[in-house]
């Protein structure tokens, strides 16, 4: 008997970073959060991000869900390479390739011990524990949409630190989404326990 397989499709969509194209596909590509490749040799993980770095345009990988956002060099324009980026992707899928092999990820725990300490779920106050719970339900689905990521980092003296990726790092908008968007949710549903919001990363 012959399985029929599903037919991958892949669809390019702009994000509100110029630098980045996201590409949307029809299956689910990452089980995990999101892994962020920002070079080839941290790519191991990932056969597509691997492959996709032979790209000479290619900066930086970040796959979540069912999307992978690409950040590209100024050397070119996305029009130009959108499409042939959009088949690579479609073909590499469609031939049974893998995106992540999740199981040699490094945890986050121990990506952020090199940067600094991380705060374990149990070692979170409070507080700390509400953040993170407003940035899950209200702002991660929303910066998704955009091919991005925010990841809490820390809160001290009224200040949220965070963590942007994909689209999100290093977006010409990503200040205004901090402050309008991000400060104005937590005020909002924290009134008086957030007065800032910082991006570590861009």
């Amino acid at each position: 008997m012959d399985i029929k397989r599903v037919p991958v499709s892949i669809y390019a969509e702009m994000t509100p970073n110029p630098k980045v194209m996201k590409f949307v596909s029809n299956k689910l590509l990452l089980q995990t959060d999101s892994a962020e490749f920002r070079n080839i040799e941290e790519a191991k993980p990932s056969p597509l991000a691997t492959k996709l770095f032979h790209f000479p345009f290619v900066k930086e990988v970040f796959i979540s869900g069912n999307y992978i956002a690409i950040a590209k060099f100024d050397v070119i324009e996305w029009d130009d390479v959108a499409q042939e980026v959009r088949i690579f992707i479609t073909e590499f899928l469609q031939e049974g390739g893998v995106a992540v092999n999740e199981e040699q990820l490094v945890p986050k725990e121990e990506i952020q011990e090199s940067n600094g300490p991380v705060l374990s779920g149990e070692d979170k106050t409070e507080v700390e524990q509400r953040i993170v719970d407003i940035l899950e339900e209200y702002i991660k689905p929303a910066v998704a949409q955009d091919g991005g990521n925010i990841a809490f980092i820390a809160y001290k003296d009224k200040v949220v630190e965070v963590q942007l990726q994909g689209a999100c790092s290093g977006c010409p908008s990503s200040t205004m989404t901090l402050k309008s968007g991000i400060l104005s949710i937590l005020q909002k549903m924290l009134p008086t326990l957030v007065d800032e919001v910082v991006a570590i990363n861009g």
